[in-house]
């Protein structure tokens, strides 16, 4: 099993920056033994779909959401299985629950999806 847990969100105003940051960690039969492919985070908004925001591979390719280039900046430490997403110039239509998302490499493929419990930014304006 493993386990993603997020930490970094709270209220902002508008033009505000935030940082977000996510670990995965194994526990169980999964133990330290795990390999993570690509790392990223979604966003569901109230009344909205959850949809992607950045994603970055293993190798570091990066892809964001359109509404999001240019003011997020998705990031990984790859040796603690941690990636980040720096959030600058916030807007209101940012708001929203974030999930760490992170797929599991078993066998030289991907294998597991896993989702973080989600933690919620808030932008005012």
């Amino acid at each position: 099993q493993v386990q993603l847990v997020e930490s970094g969100g709270g209220l902002v105003q508008a033009g505000g920056s935030l940082r977000l940051s996510c670990a995965a960690s194994g526990s169980g039969s999964s133990g330290s033994g795990f390999s993570i492919g690509t790392m990223g985070w979604y966003r569901q908004a109230p009344g909205s779909q959850r949809d992607m925001v950045a994603v970055i591979a293993s190798g570091g390719a990066k892809n964001y959401a359109d509404s999001v280039k240019g003011r997020f900046t998705v990031s990984r430490d790859y040796a603690k299985n941690t990636v980040f997403l720096e959030m600058n110039n916030l807007k209101p239509e940012d708001t929203g629950v974030y999930y760490c998302y992170a797929t599991r490499i078993r066998l030289g493929r991907p294998s597991s999806d896993y989702w973080g419990q989600g933690t919620q930014v808030t932008v005012s304006s």
